[in-house]
């Protein structure tokens, strides 16, 4: 992995481009695209991108944390909304739905010698515990079975991930399946 160490301003707005682009690309056109692909939707050249990310495995580590990073926010962002029931539901729901690419990314990373979970290690905490509050809070609404543990609804988000990649292409159908998880964290009449 890159040597985090603090960056000029402009090496940061790079980086970033760098990374959007990178998440782009992988989404549209696999973890095979190129680097100069990357380089070119990021507007800056192929030396930048291999500056900050030495080895492609580098660049979808940072990718994969990126979107990890992401979910994390979403989920410390929602711990305040005032539905907790509706925050848990929209976050699994749209963790499911931007699964697919943060799956390949995983695949490509542990198909490269790199652990996804060990790449993950340091956001993975933190989004537990953001979750952690997203269902505590959801739990106390009386919306969510109050059985169900960080680990359980991390467990159907997973499952939820794997079950609807081959739905990708039919919206109505992933979303049934979704909805079918999703009804199983209510409480039990």
């Amino acid at each position: 992995m890159v040597d985090e160490k603090p960056l000029r301003a402009d090496a940061r707005r790079n980086r970033a481009r760098v990374l959007d682009a990178a998440s782009a690309a992988f989404a549209e056109h696999g973890t095979g695209a190129s680097t100069e692909q990357i380089a070119r939707a990021a507007g800056v050249g192929p030396g930048t991108v291999f500056r900050h990310f030495p080895t492609k495995e580098d660049l979808l580590a940072a990718v994969y944390l990126a979107r990890l990073e992401r979910l994390e926010a979403q989920a410390r962002e929602l711990a305040n909304a005032p539905e907790p029931t509706t925050a848990l539901r929209g976050f699994f729901r749209s963790a499911v739905e931007g699964s697919s690419a943060k799956n390949a990314l995983a695949e490509a990373l542990a198909g490269a010698g790199v652990s996804p979970a060990e790449a993950a290690s340091r956001i993975g905490g933190r989004l537990r515990a953001a979750l952690g509050v997203l269902l505590e809070r959801a739990q106390r609404d009386g919306g969510v079975r109050a059985d169900l543990t960080v680990t359980d609804v991390m467990s159907l988000l997973i499952g939820a991930s794997r079950a609807t990649e081959p739905l990708a292409a039919d919206g109505p159908a992933r979303e049934r399946v979704v909805s079918v998880i999703l009804d199983g964290l209510s409480p039990r009449h």
